[in-house]
């Protein structure tokens, strides 16, 4: 395939990749109350997700999940709930408060723990298999039909969306040290769980 080929298909998986979404306010959540470097776990739990979402769209099973309106549903009601559910733990957990990276640091949330919640706020979003499916038969034709086509679509796809993710966390980062130690601190939970129960909602009523 010619450099023009790939520079369309990563310019196109980036720019659907960095709109703003749940998934990228986990990022810059993340990057905020933990700061880049630990928000590498949760980076690498949304790229797990969009890979498999890929990789079940390339398998037929997207354009199943578009046909089966019951499958669709289930999956983006859940998405949602879990959307919500988070938004409450939020709201719920008092004064907003920084984890320093130190491996003493009390009361440390484990990177096993940030990983599944990139993880499911990324596979709870049924729109990426449906997104997916619609993406790659424009970047595959029958004589591309190959297993190593596959793997540099795949591959190129989870790098760009781990990216992305961290270019949020990064962001979140650079926030939380001008932020750190103002009075500001005393909204960030009520903003960013506000944010997740409205990501939620929409979610959850939007339109297939």
């Amino acid at each position: 395939m010619s450099i023009e080929f790939w520079g369309v298909y990563v310019l196109t998986v980036f720019l659907a990749s960095i709109i703003p979404g749940p998934s990228m306010i986990l990022a810059l959540t993340h990057g905020i109350k933990y700061g880049a470097r630990r928000a590498v776990a949760t980076a690498l739990g949304n790229s797990a997700a969009s890979f498999l979402q890929a990789v079940v769209s390339i398998a037929g099973l997207g354009a199943l999940l578009a046909a089966s309106e019951t499958a669709f549903m289930l999956v983006k009601y859940a998405g949602a709930a879990y959307l919500v559910w988070l938004g409450i733990g939020v709201l719920i957990s008092g004064d907003f408060s920084f984890e320093e990276g130190g491996v003493e640091a009390a009361g440390k949330t484990s990177a096993r723990k940030l990983f599944l919640q990139g993880f499911w706020v990324a596979a709870g979003n049924p729109k990426a298999i449906v997104f997916f499916s619609a993406l790659f038969p424009q970047f595959i034709s029958s004589g591309q039909a190959s297993l190593q086509h596959f793997a540099m679509l795949l591959g190129l796809l989870t790098v760009i969306a781990f990216g992305c993710m961290m270019i949020y966390a990064c962001g979140g980062e650079k926030i939380k040290e001008i932020i750190k130690g103002t009075a500001i601190c005393r909204y960030i939970n009520k903003v960013l769980g506000t944010a997740f129960v409205g990501l939620g909602v929409s979610l959850a009523c939007s339109r297939r």
